[in-house]
């Protein structure tokens, strides 16, 4: 149920009072308090407003949205459509569930470090000691690089086979096999790319030392502690009540959305919750209820790559802060669906936006218009002189990206560097903030130098790359 606000209370307790009473009452009240009660209401027609807009475009199904700030629910509302075909709105009371795909690996972090608290796992074992079978080359991987995209591995749904293997319904050592086959994309602990295949492999280890059923252990360990009645692990034929139809975007516009079998997202992103169960994971995970502090500190705090380097990326979790406010968030994509969650500690704010379609407009982009909306704006990068040589910062660069091989060239405009990467017409104009570092959008580059020469770039974007100088 909708927790009712101070002001809900207000309201309800005035209409049972005569006239003359009211009056009075409302005469008790301190003039700030109406001010808060008056700035709340606009506030709140203001993200409702947001969230219609968005769920008016034609590339959107429909969205569940929950904005809650302490104790006071701010925005708990469905809009659109849960199912387009039969025009069957999605539930107002935001109770349609949903894939949420990657967020999945927040839920993964915590069952890995609740079996590290009852002594099952080490972090800084060879993952390998868990899972042997799985042939490494010789390379060592401690446990804790699989939760932060660190280990090098090469991710599975990167790979060209994924597109067939999606399509069936295989014992799971298949992909497995694929992987192990595959070099590692770097040295363990060197860089970070979003990977996929590492929290596939962690929903295996789960399985081993815990003699559960990744599905099992959630739902006993997880949902079940943290009041969470409608998540659970998503299938492609179950037929659950309330589940929004996903959808993604062709050029004909909406159509239903491509098949996946739920064998191979697994841990890494097969489960399925609701606005208001998120609500409830994100109250239990950071409120002391599901992990020791010691393991929430560690699922929250990124570790350094090994030359020191700090990421914004811990356990399952991106780590940041937005106009000096902390935020731990993390969105989703899967097939026919995004999401997106943010959390600001701080402020005690939380944020989740459901979206049963994927395509431009996606919940990431509501989910920050909806921040800006309580937060304010998010503060444009200063620009600050540059004071090195510029020029021995140009050049080429290469190395591995997700996916795909990355190349990079530096130009120089006057005193402006030009960023273009291989394929495209324009280069990036990022502006210079200080301390050698560039940042464009949500991108920030930097280069390492030997003397006066760069002999890497890197570029730090919901992980970190390295590319080594070419040319």
């Amino acid at each position: 149920m909708q927790r009712r606000t101070p002001a809900g209370r207000l309201a309800r307790s005035t209409r049972l009072l005569p006239t003359g009473a009211t009056a009075l009452v409302l005469a008790a009240i301190p003039l700030s308090i109406h001010a808060q009660i008056a700035d709340r209401s606009r506030l709140v027609t203001a993200l409702d407003s947001a969230a219609r807009a968005h769920a008016a475009a034609p590339t959107v199904a429909g969205i569940s949205v929950a904005v809650v700030r302490g104790q006071d629910t701010l925005l708990l509302r469905g809009y659109g459509q849960a199912d387009i075909e039969w025009s069957v709105p999605t539930p107002p009371d935001a109770s349609a569930s949903y894939e949420i795909g990657s967020i999945t690996k927040q839920f993964t972090s915590a069952a890995i470090l609740q079996l590290v608290e009852q002594g099952k796992l080490d972090l800084d074992a060879d993952f390998t000691k868990y899972l042997p079978a799985f042939d490494t080359r010789r390379h060592v991987i401690p446990l804790r690089r699989l939760l932060d995209h660190t280990s090098g591995i090469k991710g599975y749904t990167e790979m060209t086979v994924f597109s067939e293997l999606a399509m069936k319904k295989l014992p799971r050592d298949s992909l497995r096999t694929l992987v192990e086959q595959q070099p590692l994309d770097f040295e363990p602990g060197t860089a970070q790319i979003y990977n996929n295949t590492a929290f596939f492999l962690l929903g295996l280890i789960i399985e081993k030392v815990s003699g559960q059923t990744y599905e099992e252990y959630v739902r006993k360990s997880l949902f079940e502690p943290a009041g969470m009645t409608d998540s659970y692990y998503c299938s492609e034929t179950a037929v659950r009540p309330r589940k929004a139809h996903g959808y993604d975007v062709g050029p004909g516009g909406l159509g239903l959305k491509r098949y996946l079998d739920h064998t191979w997202p697994y841990a890494a992103g097969s489960l399925c919750s609701t606005a208001r169960d998120l609500v409830r994971w994100n109250r239990a995970l950071h409120g002391g209820r599901l992990l020791k502090p010691e393991s929430h500190k560690a699922l929250i705090t990124p570790a350094p790559l090994l030359d020191g380097t700090p990421l914004q990326y811990a356990m399952g979790l991106g780590i940041g802060s937005r106009g000096g406010r902390r935020f731990i968030s993390h969105g989703g994509g899967i097939n026919g669906y995004v999401s997106d969650a943010q959390y600001f500690p701080d402020d005690d704010l939380l944020i989740v936006v459901l979206q049963n379609s994927t395509g431009p407009r996606g919940a990431a982009a509501l989910g920050a218009a909806l921040a800006g909306l309580i937060l304010g704006p998010v503060p444009a990068p200063q620009a600050a002189p540059f004071t090195g040589d510029l020029n021995g910062l140009l050049g080429e660069y290469a190395g591995p990206g997700r996916g795909a091989h990355l190349h990079m060239t530096v130009t120089r405009d006057g005193d402006q560097l030009v960023f273009t990467a291989a394929g495209q017409q324009n280069g990036a104009r990022p502006v210079h903030t200080g301390n050698g570092v560039w940042v464009v959008g949500g991108t920030r580059f930097w280069f390492v130098q030997a003397g006066a020469r760069a002999i890497e770039l890197r570029m730090e974007q919901g992980g970190h790359v390295v590319l080594h100088r070419v040319r």
